[in-house]
C-alpha cells in the first residue's frame, strides 16, 4: 500500500475511506443503534418526549405496527463522524448521573464498533422520571355498580 493511501486511510478513522472506495452511513443507520443501545441499559424506562411517547402509545394499539428504534434520538452523521442528542425517560430511585455516563458509553461504543464513525458527543436530556405506580401491570377488572 502506498504512502498516500495510508494517510487516506487514517484520516477517515481507518476504515470507510480507503484506496478501493468509500462508504456512507445514512443517519438512521447511527439513530437505530443508538436508541437500541441507550435502550440496552438498566434503568432507561423509555426515549423520547412527552408527544413522541403518546404517538407511539398510539401506534402500538395498531396491529402490526412497531414501534420505531430511532424514537428520541437525534443525530448528525458527516463523512467521519457522528454527534447523538437522546431524550430520555429513567426508572425513579436510578442514579441519574451514573445512568447518563452508562448510556453515552454504550451508545459510543455501539456506533463506533457498528458503523466506524467517530462519536464527537452524545448529549442527554433526561425529560422525565417514570415512577411506578401499584395499581401498573395488576390491574383488576372493574366491578359493575349495577347489575
Amino acid at each position: 500500500m502506498s504512502t498516500q493511501a495510508v494517510e487516506k486511510v487514517n484520516t477517515a478513522n481507518g476504515k470507510l475511506v480507503t484506496d478501493k472506495g468509500s462508504t456512507t452511513i445514512a443517519d438512521v443507520v447511527v439513530q437505530k443503534v443508538a436508541g437500541l443501545a441507550a435502550r440496552e441499559i438498566r434503568g432507561v424506562h423509555a426515549l423520547g418526549g412527552g408527544a413522541t411517547r403518546a404517538l407511539s402509545a398510539l401506534r402500538d394499539r395498531i396491529p402490526g405496527a412497531t414501534a420505531s428504534a430511532g424514537q428520541g434520538v437525534s443525530v448528525e452523521v458527516g463523512e467521519k463522524q457522528a454527534a447523538v442528542d437522546l431524550e430520555l425517560v429513567v426508572e425513579y430511585g436510578v442514579p441519574i448521573a451514573d445512568l447518563a455516563k452508562s448510556v453515552r458509553t454504550n451508545v459510543i461504543t455501539a456506533i463506533e464498533q457498528i458503523t466506524g464513525l467517530e462519536v464527537v458527543e452524545v448529549n442527554i436530556n433526561v425529560n422525565d422520571v417514570h415512577i411506578p405506580s401499584d395499581s401498573e401491570g395488576d390491574e383488576q377488572p372493574e366491578t359493575a355498580r349495577v347489575q
